[in-house]
């Protein structure tokens, strides 16, 4: 498994190795979803101006070793998670772990009242495991495929 050396935030100079490890995590890691699901998802590495401009709106905490980034998760207003991608090399590492509790500080820091989440049927056990419950199950459709997914949420602050 591998060792991580290094979690920090990401710069827009990662952003092409984002995709990287984004594409790696769907398309190469293991997966609930058919073979024809993870291409409609993932079709080819994400790149240019959209892909800039939607990373921008974001902070990405990312996990590297030595030589590259093996996963990254965002946050942004509202406590939104928009992103939460693995290697499958480093999957049940523990790195969800530590790039979640990075991300959630930065939530609290801004005093969001709970982070929440459409994840993934492989990302629903590791999102419930840090305190996220189900809200809705959803099926959504990318191109001709139909995808599972629930919103998920975790309260950040105690009902009054």
């Amino acid at each position: 498994m591998p060792d991580f050396h290094t979690l920090t935030w990401a710069t827009p100079t990662d952003h092409a190795e984002l995709a990287d490890v984004m594409f790696d995590a769907v398309r190469n890691g293991p997966s609930k979803y058919t073979p024809a699901q993870r291409a409609a998802w993932v079709p080819e590495r994400r790149r240019g101006a959209e892909w800039e401009s939607r990373l921008a709106a974001k902070d990405i905490a990312i996990g590297r070793d030595r030589i590259r980034i093996l996963g990254f998760m965002t946050i942004e207003g509202g406590g939104y998670i928009d992103f939460a991608f693995i290697r499958p090399e480093a999957q049940g590492s523990g790195l969800f772990r530590r790039l979640f509790d990075m991300v959630q500080e930065r939530a609290r820091a801004a005093h969001e009242a709970r982070l929440w989440v459409h994840a993934s049927l492989m990302a629903q056990p590791a999102f419930a495991a840090v305190g996220f419950s189900v809200v809705e199950h959803q099926i959504v459709q990318i191109g001709d495929q139909d995808f599972q997914r629930a919103m998920m949420e975790k309260p950040l602050v105690a009902a009054v």
